[in-house]
């Protein structure tokens, strides 16, 4: 059975069909110089995610916001993974889709904190510095968009990134995302203080923008 998830047509300049295969529980999308694909966050993901975070250059880390004092040993990283990872849906703090292109893992999106059936926080990571700044990003979170509503139940979607980082700014516009303030805060466990931008989208939005890619989880 297939479900078929079309992103806003204006925005991609380009044809786009995002094919949902419910067996293997993926988006996929042939366009761009990739064929690129979203699913949830498998066991064999979390070594990835792991080295992204202490592994990656510190300047990288620092330019999204990160205070490096806080960051976690891989092995604690490694379990509070494991432990979102067997978390039913309805009780995870925090729900995370893996980003692939052909068919290769390149980045992850996450909600955290996540409040099943009401609202929830959205990070955008792109893992590796070939993949950033060539609009890939901005299309994976157009196919990611459907499963943070229909799989969390959510009435709205909220994303708080630093400033002075202009990537994910792009992205979320790009994805119909409205700009709601601007503010200081720490936006998350692994944050300094910052100014952030919040971009906001509701479920009302979201069902308008996304037309066709309202479905069911079985």
């Amino acid at each position: 059975m297939h479900r078929l998830c079309y992103g806003i047509a204006q925005s991609l300049h380009r044809d786009c069909n995002h094919l949902a295969n419910h067996h293997h529980s993926s988006l996929i999308c042939s366009m761009f110089p990739h064929h690129l694909s979203v699913r949830p966050l498998e066991e064999q993901d979390i070594t990835h995610i792991v080295n992204y975070w202490t592994q990656s250059d510190e300047s990288f880390l620092t330019s999204m916001g990160v205070d490096l004092s806080l960051l976690p040993q891989p092995e604690q990283l490694q379990a509070l993974l494991d432990k979102q990872l067997q978390t039913p849906l309805p009780e995870k703090n925090a729900y995370c889709l893996i980003w692939l292109a052909d068919g290769k893992p390149i980045g992850h999106c996450n909600t955290n904190p996540t409040i099943f059936g009401h609202s929830a926080y959205m990070h955008l990571h792109i893992w590796n510095p070939q993949h950033r700044n060539k609009g890939i990003g901005a299309h994976l979170l157009r196919m990611t968009i459907p499963y943070f509503f229909n799989d969390l139940q959510l009435q709205i979607l909220y994303s708080e990134p630093y400033s002075l980082n202009p990537a994910p700014h792009k992205a979320l516009a790009s994805a119909s995302f409205q700009l709601e303030k601007e503010y200081i805060t720490t936006p998350g466990s692994l944050s300094f203080e910052q100014e952030v931008r919040r971009w906001v989208i509701t479920k009302d939005a979201f069902h308008k923008l996304y037309p066709a890619s309202i479905h069911h989880s079985l």
